[in-house]
């Protein structure tokens, strides 16, 4: 098994660097890095995500507590992006001196948010940082019958949950010295991880392959596509935007959605199992484009038009900065 490919993007040439010649060991390790989250034989899945205070979340913005819940939640959803059912995470927090009680408060909101999402805190580790609060959250979930994101194929429909572009326009307002509307600023402060629904999507519409997305839809897409070794056409039309997000390129550029964009066998998904999944979940589906052959993710800006390839990916940690 070797690395599965990713998107383009800055970060993830150096992940690619990073990996070059990579053998995994042993051979009860099924998927490794490249995709949502690594997969050990039988049916084990494990995934990891870093939360670093200044650069994931502000405290201006959200409460401690808050912080934790949304770490936890931001990790789980890798597990649900792999089809598995959630069991639990280990969490290591480090704080910074004369700063216990935000620390501590991250810490139950954190566990607080596990435990609603059927898991338990199995375990971590706590120390003293000398610069800002951080948190790294280890998710474990199991499934046989994982969703990879090697899994399309050709002439696959494109579905996505929810609605895109509401966490990000929060973002946008803090950063602009503005408080966002509080739907906006729900949706970025408590992600929800779609952990039942990727598995109803892959019991009832045959999903096969499926990323969640946190780096914006155009990158996320991009690394859907990249890895099963086909192209990407988006049909921006139809793609479903957050209430009060009136700017297309929100939703593919924002990121920080933490809904599914899922892979299913034409007419996998028909009318009455749109239906059924609203009225089972609350929560809307759409169907946003196909995989196509080829490489790359295209939009179509209307019915009938010429798709064309996007240049660059979602959010990038890395595309500001020059090596010294």
């Amino acid at each position: 098994m070797r690395p599965s490919a990713l998107g383009p993007g800055e970060e993830f040439d150096r992940i690619r660097a990073f990996l070059q010649g990579m053998v995994l060991r042993p051979s009860e390790v099924l998927v490794g890095p490249g995709d949502d989250a690594a997969l050990v034989t039988p049916d084990l899945v494990l995934s990891t995500d870093l939360a670093i205070e200044g650069v994931h979340f502000d405290l201006d913005w959200i409460t401690p507590s808050q912080a934790g819940r949304r770490a936890a939640a931001c990790a789980i959803s890798d597990i649900a992006a792999m089809g598995a059912e959630f069991t639990g995470v280990l969490a290591s927090v480090a704080i910074p001196a004369g700063r216990w009680s935000e620390g501590e408060a991250l810490m139950r909101g954190l566990r607080d948010r596990v435990e609603e999402l059927g898991g338990a805190l199995i375990g971590g580790d706590l120390t003293r940082s000398p610069g800002p609060l951080l948190v790294d959250v280890v998710a474990l979930g199991r499934t046989e019958y994982p969703l990879l994101r090697s899994g399309a194929h050709l002439g696959d429909e494109l579905w996505v949950t929810g609605r895109l572009g509401g966490a990000a326009t929060a973002v946008r307002g803090w950063q602009s010295g503005r408080e966002p509307a509080p739907a906006h600023r729900a949706l970025w402060a408590e992600p929800a991880p779609r952990l039942t629904e990727a598995r109803w999507l892959a019991r009832h519409a045959g999903a096969r392959a499926a990323i969640d997305l946190s780096d914006g839809l155009a990158g996320d897409a991009a690394h859907l596509g990249g890895a099963s070794g086909l192209g990407i056409e988006l049909d921006g039309f139809e793609i479903p935007l957050a209430e009060g997000v009136g700017d297309l390129e929100t939703a593919l550029r924002g990121g920080d959605d933490y809904e599914l964009l899922v892979a299913c066998p034409r007419g996998g998904l028909d009318p009455r199992g749109v239906e059924d999944f609203g009225r089972t979940f609350d929560l809307e589906i759409t169907r946003i484009g196909r995989t196509t052959r080829g490489a790359g993710v295209a939009l179509r800006h209307e019915p009938g038009g010429i798709p064309l390839l996007l240049a660059g990916s979602g959010y990038d940690h890395f595309q500001d900065e020059a090596e010294p």
